[in-house]
């Protein structure tokens, strides 16, 4: 029932007659959304800035969280939790001001690099530094969630398991591959999954961080559908057929990653 609205994908979709009366076009929006020139760079910038968002976010928060979990003293290891764990709370509306004035011609960034005798960078104007900008400044916002959640479930292992594996003669490499690892698997996939799903459904940080720009070298499929619908002349059909397009995807990849785990299993 939820996914009724998807059928707008297959229809010339008119607000009036609303989403069962509007007449049916079959497989008209995706053809037009092929012959497009924009959908492939769309598709492509979705694409590129969500596996180098996967890449780099998926490692940082389990390397993270083994390191914090080897830490003793509680009271700098809650403090280092919630330094993290704080960027997680602020909105991209705020985040994208902050990082527009760090990396701005005149801002700090530039400041510090020009004690080295750096020539200023115009970070918000390269669409190749801009992508480094948007990717890391991502990661640095939302890992510190999953580092918690990482921390959570190497928290809730039997320590008994690792004081059997010392006793046997494991050292802390084989422990963290034959113990740490197996267990935390649930936990891995479920948040790789949900990392596949957001990061595909890109919008907050190309629309409050870089507008799509510059050049449009980061605006993504869930941005360019929100021009379609509420910047541009309004097209719902065709926006429809570019988040089907989305959820195919999504589902495609977590079948995989779903049967990966069920292999390694």
């Amino acid at each position: 029932m939820p996914l009724g609205g998807i059928t707008i994908a297959f229809k010339e979709f008119l607000p009036g007659k609303g989403i069962w009366g509007s007449p049916w076009v079959g497989l008209e929006n995706f053809e037009y959304m092929l012959a497009l020139p924009d959908t492939k760079r769309v598709m492509w910038n979705t694409l590129f800035i969500a596996a180098a968002k996967i890449l780099i976010n998926f490692p940082v928060p389990i390397i993270i969280s083994i390191l914090l979990n080897e830490v003793k003293n509680h009271r700098f290891k809650r403090s280092v939790q919630t330094i993290i764990y704080l960027p997680y709370f602020i909105s991209w509306v705020i985040l994208a001001g902050i990082i527009q004035d760090l990396f701005a011609k005149e801002g700090l960034i530039n400041q510090f690099l020009g004690i080295f005798g750096a020539e200023p960078v115009f970070f918000l104007g390269n669409k190749y530094a801009f992508l480094g900008v948007l990717i890391g400044t991502d990661v640095w916002k939302n890992f510190g969630y999953n580092t918690v959640v990482y921390l959570a479930a190497i928290t809730g292992i039997d320590e008994t398991l690792y004081e059997a594996a010392k006793i046997d003669g494991a050292n802390g490499w084989k422990t963290f591959w034959k113990i740490t690892v197996p267990l935390l698997k649930p936990t891995i996939i479920m948040t790789f999954i949900m990392s596949i799903n957001g990061t595909l459904q890109l919008f907050d940080e190309s629309v409050n961080l870089t507008k799509g720009g510059p050049a449009n070298s980061t605006i993504t499929m869930s941005h360019y559908i929100y021009n379609t619908c509420f910047i541009n002349v309004p097209n719902f059909g065709y926006a429809a057929a570019m988040s089907f397009i989305i959820f195919i995807m999504v589902a495609v990849l977590a079948f995989i990653n779903l049967k990966v785990g069920d292999t390694r299993d």
